[in-house]
């Protein structure tokens, strides 16, 4: 197996080391996070002052996923090339302006070009976590402490929800933007100082300038690697079923259905995103003590799609059941962690930026199409109505529940198992 191409690892790394390794990259992915699902909590505030429909959010969430995407390939590139330190800390400044954009948005096209701007700046954090985690501890140990640095990343998301809707209520969602854009440069600062692309007893490789042959040949293995379209296939929507919800609809849905407040959406945004972090702790570490990843993903899966028919078939349920689906939900989809390592194992270390990030288009490729589908589903069974039904909410679901089961189909057909101790 290509992913058996690797350099070996210094044993042991220091607790030290890779403690700060985890929390500089916690770090990076958490700002991610917060941007992700920042829209959620204030988009009925958004709406009102903004004049933003449901396709208007829709598309504002669509393109940052969608500059997520774009960005993927030539942030492969650039691990490669110049290392995931250096990459992470120059997105940083994109990053920076992109919030700046945000809290100084006018109208639609404004927020939807500053989120655009914020996707690209935001394309190398969870990559750069896969990547360094993947040099620092090896593939076999790659999806137990990368949960680590996602589920700690998940206090941006965390962040998302009761705080920003209290600190907007108090500075208002401008100034919040403002307050995290300084953290963004601060952030940005410190893991250019702190973060190493190898671990310490390593030697780094040199380096070298690779000619515009050399980059489409290296792409073009990645593309012919065999085993890689079945994992694209469910990679598109296993982060993305939740992702959706929890960024874009969640609020919106709290809001019109059940009459949920900011602070009462807040809360319900916390406690999806403490179930996503206990999620990703208890699966990460699942593909080592059962040696298989494969049939990790199929039941979480499957899971999934059953707590998504369950919404799209009865939206207005009461509200502590809708509630707990919507927290379930998150804890589910965790298995999207296995997924990242199941893609890792397929390519060699001199591939390993390009390889991650190509497994990631996918990601972000599902993420950027889920908020537009939806958008349209919600406005078109809703008819534009404000609240919209629950009927334009069950449309919402089951066109997520649709997209992921295609997926699941191709993987659990298709997909050969990629065992940690092979």
């Amino acid at each position: 197996m290509l992913g058996a191409m690797t350099r070996p690892h210094p044993a042991p790394i220091a607790r030290a080391d890779a403690a700060l390794l985890i929390v500089a990259l916690a770090a990076v992915t958490s700002l991610s996070n917060f941007h992700r699902a920042s829209l959620a909590v204030i988009a009925p505030e958004l709406s009102a002052e903004l004049g933003l429909d449901a396709a208007s959010l829709g598309l504002a969430n669509g393109v940052f996923f969608l500059a997520l995407g774009l960005m993927q390939i030539p942030v492969g590139l650039l691990f490669d090339r110049i290392g995931a330190r250096a990459t992470v800390a120059a997105l940083g400044l994109v990053t920076f302006a992109g919030a700046i954009g945000h809290a100084a948005a006018t109208d639609a096209a404004e927020v939807i070009a500053a989120r655009f701007v914020l996707g690209v700046g935001s394309a190398a954090s969870f990559m750069s976590a896969v990547y360094l985690c993947s040099r620092w501890f090896g593939p076999a140990r790659l999806a137990g402490t990368v949960s680590r640095v996602f589920a700690l990343s998940q206090a941006g998301t965390l962040l998302a929800g009761t705080p920003l809707a209290a600190a907007s209520a108090v500075i208002g969602w401008r100034g919040a933007f403002l307050a995290v854009a300084a953290l963004t440069a601060l952030i940005g600062l410190l893991f250019h100082r702190i973060v190493r692309d190898d671990p310490p007893g390593i030697v780094p490789a040199p380096r070298r300038a690779e000619r515009a042959g050399a980059v489409l040949a290296g792409l073009g293995a990645v593309l012919r690697t065999r085993g890689l379209f079945p994992i694209l296939a469910i990679h598109g929507f296993a982060y993305a079923s939740a992702a959706v919800v929890l960024t874009l609809w969640a609020g919106p849905y709290l809001a019109d259905v059940h009459g949920l407040g900011p602070i009462g959406r807040g809360n319900v945004m916390l406690a999806m995103s403490l179930a996503q972090a206990g999620g990703t702790l208890l699966v990460g570490p699942l593909d080592l003590r059962f040696n298989t990843r494969k049939w990790i993903v199929v039941p979480g899966a499957c899971v999934t799609l059953a707590i998504l028919a369950l919404l799209a078939a009865f939206p207005a349920m009461p509200a502590a059941a809708s509630i707990a689906l919507l927290v379930l939900l998150c804890g589910t989809t965790t298995y999207s962690v296995i997924t990242v390592s199941h893609g890792r194992s397929l390519f060699p270390d001199h591939l390993a930026g390009r390889g991650v990030t190509t497994v990631n288009i996918a990601q972000v490729g599902g993420a950027a199409l889920l908020p537009v589908l939806t958008g349209s589903a919600v406005t078109h069974v809703g008819a534009g109505a404000v609240p919209a039904p629950p009927g334009a909410y069950g449309a919402c679901f089951g066109v997520i529940a649709l997209c992921l089961g295609a997926g699941l189909l191709v993987y659990a057909l298709r997909a050969r198992d990629a065992k940690p101790r092979h």
